[in-house]
C-alpha cells in the first residue's frame, strides 16, 4: 500500500486515498467533508465520466428526443437553441438517465440491445475516468496547490477489474498513487439501501456476464417477453442480486488492494483531524 504504517500516513505531507463501495454509504459525504477543509481536492470518477467521457453520448440523446418534437426541431436546425447537459457533483442524473433501465419503451425501456451499448459505453467511461487519477493528482497540486487527493469512485468499479490479479492494470495503477479504502456496510445498511432504491429504482451498470445473467433469469421467472419487462420492475429484482454480487469483489479489493473502513466509522467523521485519526487507527491494526 502507499502508506504502510501508520506512523508513514502521520508523516506523509501528501495525503492521497480513493473510496470505493456502493453507492449511498458515504463515500461522497466524506469527500464532502474533507473538501469543505480547504486543502482536500476532491477527484468525483462520476462528474468525469458525465463530463468527459459520456458527454457528447448524454447531449445527443438529448438532442435525439428534441428532434422528436416538430417545434424543437426548426429550432436545433437553425441553432436557435443549445441543448447541453447541466451535470454537476450534486446532480448526476444526466448520467444514470443516458444509462436508462431495460424493457417495455412505453415505460421508457431501452431494447436491450441498445441497453448493452450503453453499459459498454459506460465500462470504457469508467476505466478511463478511474486511470486518468494520477494526472488529476497532479494536476491538483500544480494548478491548485492542494496537498491532499481524494478519488471518489463509484460503486461500479469492482465490476471492471480483477482484484485476485495482482497484475490488474487498473488497480495496479491506481495503487501506485492512492490509499484504496473499502466503505464497507452491514446487514442493516444493505437492508436500508435496498428499501431506498426500491422506493426510487435508479439506473445502474452492471457487468455483462451478470447482466445477461439476470435478464435471462428476469424473464424466465416472469415469463415474459424483453418487450414487456417494467424497466422498474427489472432494474428492482436485480439491485439486491447486484449488492451480493459486489460485495465479495470490494471485499477482495480491500484485502488485496487496501483497508476498510466501516460506514458506521466513517458516520462519526466531522472533520480532516477526525479522518486522519481514522486512517491511522486502520493501518495501525
Amino acid at each position: 500500500m502507499l502508506y504502510s504504517s501508520a506512523q508513514d500516513w502521520r508523516d506523509a505531507p501528501r495525503k492521497k486515498v480513493l473510496f470505493f463501495g456502493m453507492s449511498g454509504l458515504g463515500k461522497t459525504h466524506l469527500s464532502n467533508i474533507l473538501r469543505a477543509g480547504g486543502d482536500w481536492f476532491h477527484y468525483s470518477i462520476d462528474y468525469r465520466i458525465g463530463t468527459r467521457y459520456m458527454g457528447e453520448y448524454i447531449t445527443d440523446n438529448a438532442k435525439a428526443q428534441a428532434m422528436k418534437v416538430p417545434f424543437l426541431r426548426d429550432l436545433l436546425l437553425s441553432d436557435s437553441i443549445y441543448i447541453g447537459s447541466n451535470i454537476s457533483f450534486q446532480n448526476l442524473t444526466p448520467v444514470s438517465a443516458y444509462l436508462g433501465k431495460p424493457g417495455n419503451p412505453d415505460l421508457g425501456g431501452l431494447a436491450i440491445a441498445e441497453y448493452r451499448r450503453r453499459q459498454e459505453q459506460f465500462r470504457q467511461a469508467e476505466i478511463h475516468a478511474l486511470l486518468d487519477t494520477p494526472y488529476f493528482i497532479d494536476r491538483a497540486e500544480r494548478l491548485y496547490g492542494y496537498p491532499n487527493f481524494i478519488c471518489d469512485t463509484g460503486g461500479s468499479i469492482c465490476e471492471w477489474v480483477d482484484p485476485e490479479d495482482p497484475k490488474d492494470h487498473v488497480l495496479s495503477e491506481l495503487a501506485k498513487d492512492t490509499l484504496m479504502i473499502w466503505l464497507k456496510g452491514d446487514a442493516a445498511h444493505t437492508d436500508e439501501l435496498i428499501r431506498r432504491f426500491d422506493k426510487d429504482p435508479k439506473p445502474m451498470s452492471y457487468q455483462a456476464e451478470f447482466l445477461t445473467e439476470m435478464w435471462e433469469g428476469y424473464l424466465s421467472e416472469q415469463g415474459c417477453a424483453p418487450d414487456e419487462v417494467d424497466p422498474d420492475a427489472f432494474v428492482r429484482w436485480t439491485y439486491a442480486r447486484a449488492l451480493a454480487h459486489r460485495q465479495p469483489r470490494y471485499a477482495a479489493m480491500a484485502r488485496n488492494w487496501g483497508l476498510t473502513l466501516t460506514a458506521d466509522q466513517v458516520s462519526t467523521v466531522r472533520d480532516a483531524v477526525d479522518f486522519d485519526a481514522l486512517i491511522g487507527d486502520a493501518l495501525g491494526r
